[in-house]
């Protein structure tokens, strides 16, 4: 309960967008209250790092009551976020840890950013099965499954076992799907071969599979064609035009554009394929009584406030933003630098609303795109230009470590960026029991 008499900001969501929008309030009069089922602020865009063993987990996240123990206003609690009171100005958090209770906060301001995650189509029986990265628990299983999948290849005397063993799948070709490909591709041709004594890790197999006909279709045909060429040069297959329709535990089927369908035996798959909002978003359309689009995003004023509610904002990923000209609900792009200059912006409107000031509706810097295909290799889109190779990638390493939360981590980051670029190594490829490898048993019960 707030007490001390001054405003009280609820944010929901320890992201990049929460985390702007905090790091701004905490300089305001204000109180603000930080809601995240997790006690850590994630670098998301070097989760795939992990999953392929090149950084620990220390080193790409960051403990969030660490990152505001100078703020005395501002007050971290772990929870789940289960449900809106918009009448009362509430919010249902239930507890993610054993014998604790389920509590309301009570709010003048919210703020929501509660992301997104990779969308399976109708197909949820494959999550299991087929992992994505956007969490630091789910990175840590694919790092296990990718790692177990060559030790199996080590033990296994039959060469068809063998091959799917070292068969590994990547659905979508956005930038966490090339980077994924591209890692894994390094990793079993420049980082293990003199390890491994029976297998081969050089003969692995690494198949990025899209349905679109080109890779990176953010990015400019010219780019999208020059990391295309890059994958290749590292092994990757890459198969255009083909979709999954099927995915058990030891192969995948893909359908080509003239209807044909193939089955490939494999036993790792990484998911990158298509974004579904946060489940906030629907909580918080039907609170206020506004549509969501298919994706399940709600729809937001210029301004970023939810349609009637102006005491609620909401941004980030799971959002799209109302043109102030047009009305019209454009999506933004899902990158970080979209939920961060959000973030700001929200912060920025509790701050004048409290001044008296009017706030003139968000609009979007768009700063460029990058996307790492393996070492030193990389293509970059900035306002018009258009880079690809070893500057590139210089260019994604300067952002990427500018971006990090705290000096220590810049400095863990770059000495091992700088160990594994001159030695070939990865340090952190650990196989813990998160790697959950399924079983057919498995796979099929949960399809029933």
């Amino acid at each position: 309960m707030n007490t001390s008499g001054r405003h009280h900001v609820v944010v929901v969501g320890g992201g990049f967008g929460g985390l702007q929008a905090v790091n701004k309030l905490a300089r305001a009069d204000v109180d603000v209250t930080l809601v995240d089922r997790n006690n850590y602020h994630l670098f998301q865009p070097l989760n795939y790092q992990v999953a392929t063993g090149s950084l620990s987990p220390g080193e790409i996240a960051v403990p969030l009551r660490s990152i505001f123990r100078g703020a005395p206003r501002v007050r971290v609690v772990l929870g789940e976020v289960t449900g809106f009171n918009l009448y009362d100005r509430e919010v249902a958090v239930a507890p993610v840890l054993p014998e604790t209770e389920a509590y309301k906060l009570r709010y003048d301001t919210l703020l929501v950013s509660g992301g997104s995650s990779y969308a399976y189509f109708g197909h949820e029986d494959w999550r299991s099965t087929a992992l994505e990265v956007k969490s630091l628990d789910s990175a840590l299983q694919v790092r296990g499954r990718i790692l177990q999948a060559f030790e199996a290849a080590e033990v296994e005397t039959d060469p068809a076992a063998q091959e799917r063993w070292l068969t590994f799948v990547v659905v979508g070709a956005g930038p966490t799907g090339v980077e994924m490909a591209g890692q894994i591709a390094e990793l079993a041709r420049d980082t293990l071969p003199a390890e491994f004594r029976t297998s081969d890790p050089r003969a692995g197999k690494v198949l990025l599979i899209e349905t679109a006909d080109r890779v990176l279709t953010a990015f400019p045909p010219s780019l999208s064609a020059r990391a295309k060429t890059a994958l290749e040069k590292l092994g990757v297959t890459v198969m255009l035009s083909h979709t999954v329709v099927g995915v058990q535990s030891d192969c995948v089927e893909v359908r080509a554009l003239d209807g044909t369908t193939t089955q490939i035996p494999a036993r790792t798959f990484v998911w990158a394929a298509g974004v579904t909002a946060s489940t906030l978003a629907r909580e918080l359309g039907e609170a206020a009584g506004t549509e969501v689009d298919r994706s399940g995003r709600v729809t937001v004023e210029p301004d970023l406030t939810l349609p009637g509610h102006p005491e609620v904002v909401a941004f980030g990923d799971m959002v799209r933003v109302r043109d102030p000209k047009s009305g019209e609900g454009q999506v933004l792009p899902g990158l970080a630098p979209v939920a961060m200059q959000q973030g700001r912006y929200a912060a920025g409107l509790v701050i004048d609303r409290l001044a008296s000031r009017n706030t003139p509706p968000f609009r979007y810097l768009d700063k460029g795109t990058l996307a790492t295909i393996g070492r030193a290799k990389a293509v970059a889109d900035i306002r018009g230009l258009r880079l690809s190779g070893f500057v590139a990638w210089l260019t994604w390493l300067v952002v990427h470590l500018f971006y990090l939360i705290g000096f220590e981590n810049r400095l863990l980051v770059l000495t091992q960026w700088a160990f594994s670029f001159f030695t070939h190594g990865r340090g952190a490829r650990l196989i813990t029991e998160a790697a959950q490898t399924p079983t057919r048993e498995s796979v099929e019960s949960a399809r029933e």
